[in-house]
């Protein structure tokens, strides 16, 4: 019974991690400094749902399993001292999968902790040399992906503001024109490995 349980646990494990795949890339790839790689997993969005379902599914048995009470005949005798489970057996285990498991699905939700404040130095311009640039991207999927493609964008000198939206499949990036280009700007969220549909 507790190898059963084990293996349910391993499986929620698997199944959080694969769930929150295309959310964690793009963190990693910021990390890594390989860009490129951030939409990789962009294709397991739609399966997310069902994922998060498996993985409910599999770790609430995993709990069933560790919790129903035992049957008489699996039931020691008093008299036999109760041999301690080693730590991959206990419940402290099981909930330590489980909050992982939580941790993982929940990802998209915190993972602007991890992109680095990217304010820019204000300075005036005259107003006729301010544009909003109005950009179709391909590959987003979640708020982690929208972090990613604001990042790039203000990286560069005279972005004044980036707003990326997954949901839309858009970015709005106000800029100086008189220090870039909206050529420069597709080229930066290209390189994170989203794809701007517009042309330069």
């Amino acid at each position: 019974m507790t190898l059963k349980t084990n293996k349910f646990a391993g499986a929620g494990i698997v199944t959080a991690v694969t769930a929150s795949l295309c959310c964690i890339t793009p963190v990693l790839a910021l990390i890594s400094g390989a860009s490129g790689i951030a939409s990789a997993f962009s294709w397991l969005e739609p399966l997310r749902p069902y994922l998060t379902g498996i993985t409910i599914v599999v770790l609430a048995f995993a709990w069933y399993l560790k919790l129903k009470p035992a049957k008489p005949d699996e039931i020691k005798c008093n008299c036999e001292e109760e041999e301690k489970k080693p730590f991959l057996q206990s419940t402290l285990f099981l909930a330590v999968v489980t909050l992982f498991a939580v941790a993982m699905l929940a990802f998209p939700y915190y993972s602007d902790i991890f992109y680095p404040d990217t304010k820019q130095e204000v300075i005036i311009v005259k107003q006729n040399g301010i544009f909003t640039v109005h950009l179709n991207v391909e590959g987003m999927t979640c708020e982690a992906c929208n972090n990613h493609i604001e990042h790039a964008a203000n990286e560069l000198t005279g972005v004044i503001e980036a707003k990326a939206d997954y949901k839309t499949g858009t970015a709005d990036i106000t800029y100086d024109k008189s220090r870039v280009d909206k050529a420069k700007i597709i080229d930066a969220i290209n390189k994170t490995g989203y794809k701007v549909k517009n042309k330069p």
